[in-house]
């Protein structure tokens, strides 16, 4: 089978497509024939070597969506020719792969193949911050940083549905369009406005209950200024670079603010976690609450073309590989 992989850490370029043999599947995994595959930022950081991989060729990818064509020794959750969809550790940019069964969720008839792929980390990611890291309520302000984005765009769409007022910032005009189409109730383009002080303007000084940051070091620390006392600075992702430490006292003096760093994958360690959080995106997204863009269907040698798109922040939305 065809796979993408790295042979050592650095740019687009060390994206190769290797002619790979795949084992069968081993006990308590399924081997899973992908229709598509999820690209997200996080596999940039692997890539890059911000991440470090656990060895050398490394297929990277964390998301897809397909169908069982084989189970190993002890599988009984699953059978060939189920849809299934997943989030786990890298190994997706292929045609096939063999993945641990309790990582694998059942995919409804109401998701299409390339959502799944295009939502899985990106709509888990927002499930586990609206409804668990913050849990928002009607009436709440939320600040969504780079609203155009994947996790962004799926942040504003829930987040509104939930009953919060919505602010989104974004790098660019063309940006601010699509997160006021995604239910933005407010934007600022933080490439020539002081986002801080429109939040204060904004809210009349009241501030935010919870900022959402999948941005990191050019966001940090005016992020704060946007907070509510008591409220939380929920720190996702490094777009920028990631944040460096700093003094803790900053989150008293600025009104005993929470800060934290969750992770996905801590979330989904536990499978009797991973099954609802799975269940509530897909109903939201099979029922219209939430709508994934799949902007790009590329074919999966052109892995390389889409990095290059991804870190020159030329992209909106969802982009998945298809085999």
């Amino acid at each position: 089978m065809r796979a993408i992989r790295i042979h050592k850490a650095g740019g687009p370029e060390v994206l190769q497509l290797d002619e790979v043999e795949l084992p069968p599947p081993g006990p308590g995994e399924a081997r899973v024939r992908h229709h598509a595959i999820g690209v997200n930022y996080l596999d940039v950081y692997y890539r890059s070597g911000l991440y470090a991989v656990p060895h050398f060729p490394a297929t990277l990818g964390s998301e897809g969506a397909g169908e069982v064509t084989a189970v190993g020794e002890g599988v009984t959750q699953f059978k060939p020719g189920d849809r299934v969809a997943y989030v786990t550790t890298i190994g997706s940019y292929a045609e096939e792969r063999n993945v641990m069964a309790r990582h694998l969720v059942t995919l409804p008839e109401t998701v299409s193949y390339e959502t799944a792929a295009g939502m899985m980390l990106k709509g888990m990611t927002a499930q586990y911050l609206l409804r668990q890291t913050y849990r928002v309520q009607p009436g709440d302000v939320i600040l969504v940083h780079a609203a155009a984005g994947g996790v962004g765009q799926i942040l504003c769409q829930w987040g509104k549905a939930l009953g919060a007022t919505v602010i989104a910032t974004v790098g660019s005009d063309e940006k601010g369009k699509i997160a006021r189409s995604v239910g933005a109730d407010h934007v600022i383009n933080y490439s020539n406005e002081d986002f801080s002080a429109r939040v204060v303007e904004i809210t009349k000084g009241a501030k935010c209950a919870v900022v959402y940051d999948g941005v990191g070091k050019a966001t940090f620390p005016a992020s704060l200024d946007c907070l509510r006392p008591f409220g939380m600075f929920a720190s996702y992702g490094s777009a920028s670079g990631p944040i460096e430490a700093f003094n803790l006292a900053i989150l008293g003096g600025k009104g005993s603010l929470f800060a934290t760093r969750p992770t996905l994958f801590t979330f989904l360690a536990d499978r009797a976690r991973l099954e609802p959080m799975a269940a509530e995106l897909f109903e939201v997204v099979g029922n219209g609450t939430v709508k994934i863009e799949v902007s790009e269907a590329a074919p999966l040698a052109e892995a390389a073309r889409v990095h290059t798109a991804l870190e020159g922040r030329k992209t909106t939305a969802s982009i998945v590989l298809v085999p």
